[in-house]
């Protein structure tokens, strides 16, 4: 592994994917077109920012890839929480995944403000 693929917060961006997908197969929301994708969509986009932001280099362009991803997660919580609302899932299934958002939600925070206490490689804070 190189880069990114490194993080263990996308690492666990990652996984929160795979879990997205496996509860989208699940229970009505598998007939839910809408909700279902916009979770997935909601779900990719956690890793994906976190790597576009570290691809592009800079300290600056990685936190707010980290900013993105981080809101992305909210969303995927927040749609999270219909599917449940709704009973669309079982609890048992959707409560797992709401924690470890949580949890990924708490580790993107922290990261982006250790990222943004450090220097870029022209010395600037």
């Amino acid at each position: 592994m190189e880069g990114f693929e490194k993080l263990i917060v996308w690492q666990r961006g990652m996984d929160l994917v795979a879990d997205v997908h496996r509860i989208s197969r699940t229970g009505e929301l598998a007939r839910d077109w809408g909700l279902r994708n916009q979770l997935s969509r909601s779900a990719v986009s956690v890793p994906s920012n976190m790597a576009e932001g570290y691809e592009r280099g800079g300290r600056k362009e990685f936190a707010r890839g980290l900013t993105i991803a981080k809101g992305s997660c909210g969303e995927v919580r927040t749609q999270l929480l219909i599917v449940k609302r709704l009973n669309l899932v079982p609890e048992d299934d959707v409560d797992p995944i709401l924690a470890k958002a949580a949890q990924l939600g708490a580790m993107l925070a922290r990261l982006r403000a250790a990222v943004r206490k450090q220097k870029d490689d022209r010395g600037e804070a």
